[in-house]
């Protein structure tokens, strides 16, 4: 399944004092970005935590190449390069939209665990989970 890509402004609250965003929250963007892909595939990340299983990022790592300023429209192009039933791996590209120049590059990767923070496989215990994120593999 192709992952639409994720769009959005920047707002006032993510500038730093140089006026442009903040470095910080081109992570912030990466997650809102992939949980905008999960919910393309119907996954309910609410519903999974009240069933005791969450999300942890493992790690993430980004590249910035140009800044986003106030009120810039972007767009986060989401990929899943990996998944094996506990543990998943995103790659993203943040865009500008007007002229689809590089911001940003960077990945993250995920696991599985229940609520005493064990790994959690959803291969074997969601099925129909797993195979939604299945569905989101790129290669």
């Amino acid at each position: 399944m192709k992952i639409e890509p994720y769009i959005r402004k920047t707002y006032y609250y993510e500038t730093d004092r140089m006026g442009i965003i903040h470095h910080s929250n081109y992570i912030r963007y990466f997650e809102e970005a992939r949980l905008a892909a999960m919910e393309q595939i119907g996954f309910d990340c609410a519903k999974m935590e009240e069933e005791n299983v969450i999300i942890p990022v493992v790690d993430v790592y980004a590249k910035y190449r140009r800044s986003l300023r106030l009120g810039d429209e972007f767009k986060v192009l989401t990929r899943m390069t990996e998944f094996n039933g506990t543990v998943m791996h995103f790659e993203y590209e943040i865009r500008f939209t007007r002229d689809d120049t590089l911001a940003c590059t960077g990945n993250s990767s995920h696991c599985f665990v229940n609520s005493s923070g064990m790994p959690y496989s959803i291969k074997r215990k969601r099925p129909d989970i797993y195979e939604k994120f299945l569905s989101l593999i790129e290669e």
